[in-house]
């Protein structure tokens, strides 16, 4: 099989490579620790090739993902020495996972299409859980002849696929709004069980009857639990819940979203709480709706 590429060995690239490696697609791939890098190929000798840099990744693949954290991180790795921009060519195609605003998503594919490749956008829904287990939900838009041509692979990462159209901009406007939603569901989790603990409830009860009805949801089922015993494993750190939310309210269209600007407020609490919860699990708003319930500005 022809390799493809793969950028960006984070909490969420990690799962997504190993999921590609082990469909028995050889890789080749860079990311900025070595770490992740080495320990891929050492789990699949001779299927995965760690590359110099992001330009050699492109240069050597047909097409090549891309999943980095943050707007900066992508610029950084994007435009470097070595960068993806520079390995790209006529014929070259790039499927980047990142969740960025939606013009600056645009932005990068201006420049890849300048050099003669072809761009997709493919922002996720889902965490670390689901990349490591192929259970993610891919929102793409952009070159259709590339996203049909990545369909198996992505099918190897993912349990289903939404094409946004051709236009880059309208997934990531899409990965946006998911956002919103569950983060501020997330926040108003936190502030019930906040509520909860300080009029002596048992969270276990709360729990029940949360999982038992309408609110049911796997969220719920997975994070509650943590929340009550205060407990973060990181799966979608808090910095980039906070990061994302901020992103859906600076839309154009996000005039006046009050309900979601207050839960958007709690993550921010909890970003900038002493020390700072932004590398722990975005449940961790609980510790900011905690201490609103505890001074009654909850209220």
């Amino acid at each position: 099989a022809e390799p493809v590429g793969f950028i960006g060995l984070g909490i969420m690239g990690q799962g997504m490579a190993r999921r590609l490696a082990s469909s028995g697609q050889p890789l080749h791939v860079w990311t900025r620790g070595a770490t992740a890098a080495s320990a891929l190929a050492s789990e699949h000798p001779g299927a995965v090739t760690v590359a110099e840099s992001p330009a050699a990744v492109v240069e050597a693949c047909s097409r090549t993902y891309l999943m980095l954290s943050t707007p900066d991180a992508c610029e950084e790795v994007y435009s470097m020495r070595g960068g993806v921009l520079e390995g790209v060519s006529d014929g070259k195609a790039l499927i980047d996972c990142a969740t960025l605003r939606p013009e600056d998503m645009a932005a990068l594919a201006e420049r890849v299409h300048e050099r003669g490749g072809s761009f997709v956008e493919a922002p996720v829904s889902g965490s670390k859980a689901p990349a490591a287990n192929g259970a993610l939900i891919f929102m793409c838009a952009g070159d259709e002849e590339t996203f049909r041509s990545a369909e198996a692979e992505l099918a190897a990462m993912g349990k289903f696929t939404v094409f946004c159209g051709t236009t880059v901009g309208a997934a990531s406007k899409m990965k946006l709004v998911v956002n919103l939603v569950m983060g501020t569901q997330l926040a108003a989790l936190a502030e019930g069980l906040a509520l909860a603990s300080a009029l002596g409830l048992s969270s276990e009860d709360v729990q029940a009857v949360l999982d038992g009805g309408a609110m049911a949801s796997p969220m719920v089922a997975l994070k509650g639990p943590m929340m009550a015993k205060r407990e973060y494993p990181t799966a979608f750190p808090l910095k980039h819940a906070l990061k994302d939310m901020r992103f859906a309210l600076n839309l154009a269209e996000a005039s006046d979203l009050p309900v979601s600007a207050s839960a958007t407020g709690l993550f921010a609490a909890a970003d900038a709480a002493v020390p700072s919860l932004g590398d722990a699990d975005f449940c961790a708003v609980m510790e900011a709706a905690r201490a609103a319930a505890a001074t009654g500005s909850v209220r």
